[in-house]
């Protein structure tokens, strides 16, 4: 199975729209919105839950008071302050490293798993669905998108691809949707910010050796910056794999819950077709190299 991560370098740059857009005309798919601390792909896909799980990714310090002495060391070790003078625990400060743990002659502090999230399984009539939601204030959004990956693939038939809709930035969860992965596109547009953007993530994606290729999303809003774009990834052999003009017709169809595909939006509709089938002529030539 080929596994395709949309990323950008920052949000609002049509990378979801797109990906729903993808899972229409792409057959033999799984799909995975790996964006955990703001998903929304889930909105475009609907579907049925056919599984639920709470997610334990982090640990938090606990203090047995029967057992406390009150010596203090714990709060004097504790290097996040998440001990307070009370010797109370200060659940969204603690880290649980566990340092507590060691320096507590009354051994009255242990570590517990603690909730940080949700995975969810879904069938769609676009295929197979694995999506996730960060609890607030939590963390270890890396390690959610790494269980909601396991899950999609553990549950997998005779797919042929994962469309991953990877989360805005390079951050950790961003490592985590593109680790192993087979490519990755990365949408952007036509501003000097996207441009910035768009260098930092094309380098995480080089970092780990995984092919790249760029979507300018409104290319033809600024046509100056486009080209801009164009020749920073010709001259680092990254290829453009799709321009998509602007249409105000999008925002109306996303509004009655409807991909650009499914409004026939002209022009929009055409080359996101042109872009998976790019994508697959690419893996093909690649099977036939090897």
């Amino acid at each position: 199975m080929k596994t395709i991560a949309f990323i950008s370098g920052k949000g609002g740059t049509g990378k979801s729209t797109l990906v729903s857009s993808i899972s229409i005309i792409a057959r033999d798919k799984i799909i995975a919105d790996c964006d955990v601390d703001a998903p929304d792909l889930h909105i475009l896909l609907c579907g049925m839950n056919i599984k639920e799980e709470d997610f334990y990714g982090a640990r938090e310090a606990v203090i047995d008071h029967d057992l406390c002495i009150k010596c203090g060391l714990c709060a004097s070790t504790c290097e996040f302050d998440a001990i307070s003078d009370a010797i109370e625990i200060k659940p969204f400060m603690c880290e649980g490293c566990g340092a507590c743990v060691i320096v507590c002659p009354s051994r009255a502090i242990r570590l517990k798993d603690v909730k940080t999230g949700k995975t969810t399984l879904s069938r769609t009539k676009r295929g197979l669905f694995s999506h996730a939601l960060l609890d607030i204030g939590a963390e270890g959004s890396g390690r959610l998108v790494t269980q909601l990956r396991k899950n999609a693939t553990s549950h997998r038939a005779f797919e042929k691809y994962m469309l991953i809709d990877g989360s805005p930035g390079i951050g950790c969860v961003v490592i985590a949707s593109i680790t192993n992965t087979d490519a990755v596109v990365a949408v952007t547009e036509p501003t000097l910010s996207g441009l910035s953007d768009l260098k930092r993530v094309l380098e995480v994606a080089g970092h780990f050796g995984i092919p790249s290729f760029v979507c300018i999303n409104k290319y033809d809003l600024n046509m100056d910056v486009s080209k801009q774009i164009e020749e920073y990834c010709r001259d680092r052999d990254i290829e453009i794999i799709g321009r998509i003009p602007f249409s105000r017709e999008i925002v109306k169809a996303l509004q009655e819950y409807k991909t650009p595909i499914e409004a026939g939006i002209e022009g929009v509709s055409s080359e996101i077709m042109n872009i998976w089938s790019r994508l697959v002529d690419y893996f093909e030539n690649k099977t036939k190299e090897n």
